[in-house]
């Protein structure tokens, strides 16, 4: 994700829109449940990358949709492979006890949160 500049929730809107879940910029703030600003800088950056295309809303000119381009597609594959690209060099410095041992305690953390576990 580093390699992009990206955060967590640049990817998660790609994966919402991935989804076809919401489209409208205010539609997503919704379903992520974050303020609409926010959803609107996350847009730019990832317009900025090629990642989206926004579009008024031919119905009400006031919306903004945003879809996915080809380069918005295989831009979570690419942030995937750099986590765990930085995941493994974290985890080369710690034995394979403390490696299982973390992994069990993140496994753990994220079923408490409701994030996927794996």
């Amino acid at each position: 994700m580093a390699a992009h500049d990206l955060k967590p929730k640049h990817v998660g809107l790609l994966a919402v829109l991935d989804s076809g879940a919401a489209a409208s910029q205010l539609d997503v703030a919704r379903l992520m449940d974050v303020a609409p600003s926010l959803v609107v800088s996350l847009a730019d950056r990832l317009e900025e990358l090629g990642a989206v295309r926004r579009e008024r809303d031919p119905s009400d000119r006031r919306r903004q949709i945003l879809t996915l381009t080809a380069e918005g597609r295989d831009l979570p594959a690419a942030c995937t492979e750099s986590a765990a690209e930085l995941d493994a060099e974290l985890l080369e410095e710690l034995g394979p006890d403390e490696a299982e041992t973390l992994s069990a305690v993140l496994r753990t953390l994220a079923t408490r949160t409701g994030l996927p576990a794996d």
